[in-house]
């Protein structure tokens, strides 16, 4: 029963963490990175989708070890991409890059991605010290969007004024009860941001990444495939 108690505890401090984080990068622009700045810092900027993950967990907690993430639409490449990106973390701190690992019956997580090169291990990537992913989801219409409000990294933009309404057909958009905390529930829900959909909940809103694009400037944009 204790270890019961304790999974709970630890999936709603973590839910908490998470959805605090979101919310941390519109209320302090002064310490948040720009788009622009987290771009021109990257080496490789992209929207990724995680494949597999090898971690060390402490706690519960990821505390070491890879990801393995499939490169959806390249920005930004200081090298030719490869068909398979290793994300390697190390540690608990701010800014830490580890990513979900997928279930056997879903497609993985997408993110819009800020990597650099490692010092270490050739071929392989670390995330920039600011954090290195935003939360992307897929709409009706096959297009990416970012969730909003913004998850996964602290930005210095107030993208609201970007952010609108979508339908999405990403099983990602749905969240259950026990995975969010009732404050946030409540808050997400007054704004319309989240809505009541049979057992679960329902994101609704997000910032298309056409209108991010703009935002990564000219350091960020440096190949011409084209935006989905």
């Amino acid at each position: 029963m204790q270890n019961i108690l304790l999974k709970k505890f630890l999936m709603l401090f973590a839910s908490y963490l998470f959805a605090g984080q979101a919310y941390a990068g519109q209320d302090d622009g002064t310490t948040a990175p720009s788009l622009a700045e987290l771009a021109k810092a990257a080496d490789l900027v992209a929207v990724v989708r995680v494949l597999d993950t090898d971690y060390e967990y402490t706690r519960e907690f990821p505390s070491g070890g890879s990801a393995f993430l499939e490169p959806l639409i390249t920005y930004k490449a200081n090298r030719p991409p490869e068909e398979i990106l290793q994300v390697y973390e190390e540690g608990l701190h701010a800014g830490e890059c580890y990513f979900r690992n997928p279930s056997v019956l879903e497609e993985g997580n997408r993110h819009l991605v800020f990597l650099k090169f490692s010092e270490d291990v050739k071929g392989q990537y670390n995330g920039l010290p600011a954090g290195c992913k935003l939360d992307v989801l897929v709409t009706d219409e096959n297009r990416y969007a970012l969730r909003y409000p913004l998850s996964g990294m602290r930005i210095s933009e107030d993208v609201s004024g970007l952010a609108r309404e979508l339908a999405f057909q990403d099983e990602n958009a749905f969240v259950a009860d026990e995975n969010i905390t009732p404050p946030v529930r409540a808050r997400l829900l007054e704004a319309g941001q989240l809505i009541k959909d049979g057992e679960r909940y329902r994101y609704t809103v997000g910032v298309p990444l056409e209108e991010v694009r703009k935002l990564l400037g000219p350091d960020g944009v440096t190949t011409d495939r084209s935006l989905k």
